[in-house]
């Protein structure tokens, strides 16, 4: 089942998480039911832009979950594909066998560049700082890695809410949760198969939780 992402043309909110995320959000469908990337589990991907048949076929290819992000074109009349959301592992993975292609070489540091600019880092290193200290077993270095994930500036990262940016306990639950989702579980190549997401969340709860008390013992 190809997964879908909608960048839309108005005003959106979650009805999930009830988040508003403004214009041009990026949206997943359910029911009818608007889901920003965070409550769809998707946040965690890379944005791969249309351009590069070769790169976006083996990105595809090896990212357990991925999926297409379509834009209404007013002119056309029609959903029009931006590109691929990926593993950030199977993008670097797929470059890696594109590096003859100076192309690729100038994309990939474009891309690292704009994520690094992306980044606010005082705030990344106080969320990061919150993550440790609520999680204090969480192995070393993760609570950057999630801080950074969690705070990256573009619609449906949960690091950009009002209360994570308050660093609000429940907001880094759901940022360090979302991690253990996906690092931890098989919860992408479940999702991948076609299961719905609320089945998936189910099946995987459990170890979820398991790692979350572990990651609390001092």
């Amino acid at each position: 089942m190809e997964l879908k992402v909608f960048i839309t043309t108005r005003d959106s909110v979650c009805d999930e998480c009830g988040e508003q995320l403004g214009h041009h959000a990026w949206i997943t469908l359910d029911d009818n039911k608007a889901f920003c990337l965070s409550c769809a589990d998707m946040d965690h991907l890379i944005f791969l832009p249309s351009g590069d048949a070769a790169l976006t076929r083996r990105a595809g290819k090896y990212s357990t979950l991925s999926a297409v992000v379509l834009k209404w074109s007013r002119a056309r009349k029609r959903y029009e594909r931006q590109g691929l959301l990926v593993e950030e592992a199977a993008l670097q993975r797929a470059e890696q066998e594109c590096l003859a292609d100076e192309d690729v070489r100038a994309r990939r540091r474009e891309r690292e560049a704009e994520c690094r600019a992306e980044l606010d880092q005082e705030y990344i290193q106080h969320f990061a700082a919150r993550v440790r200290e609520l999680f204090p077993n969480c192995p070393t270095g993760r609570e950057q890695v999630i801080a950074e994930h969690a705070c990256q500036k573009y619609s449906g990262r949960v690091g950009r809410s009002a209360s994570a940016k308050s660093l609000d306990e429940n907001a880094i639950l759901l940022a360090v949760t979302a991690h253990i989702r996906h690092a931890e579980t098989k919860y992408d190549e479940l999702l991948s198969q076609g299961m719905e997401r609320r089945d998936v969340r189910a099946n995987v709860r459990s170890q979820v939780d398991e790692v979350l008390a572990h990651w609390k013992t001092k």
